[in-house]
């Protein structure tokens, strides 16, 4: 088999492909408002109430009319995936390994359809939403090499007069509860990690972007899924969500999410229920507060350019977004300028048109972090922004950028989940790197110094999951970067590493006499 590699952004400044591009968002324009179905056991599925996916770039354009499963449907879906475990659970490796691959191609031919559904639900750029499919072709490509690799013979010590092996098994039915903001990537991710290790799954996406959940559900039949492995959700998450959660018959919970979420998650699946004879394993990834830290004798202008890109990239709705930038106070001034230019230059706009900075992702949202900008303005000096963009029809904000900022203020301590940064500033390296390990999180971080000695400690010293030495915290690659926090940033679960699948599994000693 090839040896695994990356797939290749699309260059999106060729005229040729960027019109291709734009070709394959007007047909997908040309489908807005259908209505489609929930899929439990391979049937459709539907229900009288509905959910509707909304674009953000423009709030009067419906992207499709979807589904809002109550606990009854979620019943359905455990009892589907429960039955088709008892088959697929014994499906050798490499076949299920095959569905992925296969999955995998059907991808690389609808890439500018994904990706157009992509910018269109929840307003992604075209390289943003580009990246995104790219990586869910990675993670079933690699998860697919990797549930092989599990298959194999595992390495054990030898003993004279016994044979012994250890083999890997699935676990089960697994809840699979991804996010919107990498809403193919880790939906796909998640997913195949459980079903290329045996498990069958019921896939609850996020009710923001269910078309993406959807995509997927539909490759996974077009490439021959046995029926009830894969169980596609759209439901409530007060109702079904919790129901799913605390069901006796659940094995795992796979979630990527908010902290507040994820901590609800773990409360529930930690008490034991009635018919429950194990304890649920939680794999959860629930967001950060990053620090970048800007020493006295970096390339100023190399840590600009890094900073904006980390800090507004998709609007600064990544749980590895920069918000917070730590700066030595003998270069603060100079960074500060500079930064004012940088992101002042930044345009806005309708996704559709690949402007750099798109909408937000909901009126939820926006609210929430126009709260926050309210609170920056109280606890330091705005720079730049500071409101919500005017003439859009849709969820915009400007980049925002607060200076002078305490440590321990909220918009350095809490999770904005938008295009808001703070300026914080560093005595020295040292107070650098205690401002940086002062938050509840830590999922990603970055340095700029041209210090050896100063990298060094950062890498002892800098806590957080994924760090990074003079470029920018966000941009994990499977395979290259595997990807998750510590503390309330998540389990210390690695998406996209050689350990990851192994939350999925469970170990098995066979030892026999000779």
């Amino acid at each position: 088999m090839k040896e695994f590699s990356n797939e290749v952004f699309l260059n999106f400044g060729s005229q040729k492909i960027a019109k291709k591009q734009k070709k394959a968002i007007e047909a997908v324009r040309a489908q807005f408002g259908k209505e489609y179905p929930n899929f439990i056991n391979g049937k459709a599925v539907y229900t009288d109430a509905k959910t509707i996916s909304i674009n953000p770039s423009n709030i009067d354009e419906k992207i499709g009319v979807f589904q809002k499963s109550g606990k009854d449907d979620a019943e359905k879906a455990m009892k589907a995936a429960l039955k088709a475990f008892e088959t697929w659970k014994f499906v050798p490796a490499k076949e299920r390994a095959g569905f992925l691959f296969k999955a995998a191609n059907v991808i690389r031919k609808r890439r500018l359809e994904i990706n157009a559904w992509m910018i269109s639900e929840v307003g992604k750029n075209y390289l943003e939403a580009d990246a995104d499919t790219c990586e869910a072709i990675d993670f079933l490509e690699f998860y697919g090499r990797e549930a092989l690799r599990y298959d194999g013979k595992q390495p054990i010590t030898s003993i004279k007069g016994e044979k012994n092996q250890l083999s890997y098994i699935p676990l089960g039915v697994g809840v699979v509860i991804p996010p919107w903001n990498f809403p193919f990537a880790i939906l796909v991710g998640t997913a195949s990690a459980a079903i290329a290790t045996g498990n069958t799954v019921v896939l609850k996406p996020s009710s923001e972007s269910p078309m993406m959940g959807w995509l997927f559900a539909d490759i996974m039949r077009s490439v021959g899924l046995p029926k009830g492995v894969l169980n596609y959700l759209v439901a409530s998450g007060a109702e079904a969500g919790d129901y799913l959660v605390s069901h006796p018959k659940t094995r795992f919970i796979s979630f990527t999410g908010s902290m507040e979420v994820g901590l609800h998650i773990n409360e529930l699946a930690a008490k034991t229920v009635p018919g429950q004879i194990w304890i649920k394993r939680i794999v959860a990834e629930m967001g950060g507060k990053d620090s970048m830290i800007i020493d006295d004798d970096c390339d100023i202008d190399d840590a600009v350019k890094g900073t904006v890109q980390a800090a507004f990239g998709f609007q600064g709705q990544k749980c590895s977004a920069c918000s917070r930038v730590i700066v030595h106070q003998s270069i603060y001034k100079e960074f500060v300028s500079k930064l004012k230019v940088a992101v002042e230059a930044i345009k806005q706009g309708d996704a559709k048109e690949d402007i750099a900075m798109g909408p937000v992702i909901s009126k939820k949202a926006e609210q929430s972090i126009l709260q926050y900008i309210e609170i920056g303005k109280k606890e330091g000096k705005l720079l730049c922004g500071g409101g919500k963009a005017e003439g859009l029809n849709g969820y915009y904000i400007k980049p925002t950028v607060f200076t002078d900022i305490k440590p321990d203020a909220r918009i350095s301590q809490e999770e904005i989940f938008g295009p808001v940064l703070a300026v914080i500033k560093a005595k020295n390296f040292d107070h650098a790197l205690s401002i940086a390990n002062n938050t509840i999180y830590g999922l990603t971080g970055a340095v700029y110094t041209n210090d050896k000695k100063k990298l060094n400690r950062a890498r002892a010293e800098f806590h957080c999951g994924n760090l990074y030495l003079n470029r920018k915290c966000t941009g994990a690659l499977v395979g290259v970067h595997p990807f998750g926090g510590f503390n309330m940033s998540g389990t210390d679960s690695k998406a996209g590493g050689r350990d990851y699948l192994l939350l999925f599994l469970q170990a098995k000693t066979i030892s026999e006499k000779k």
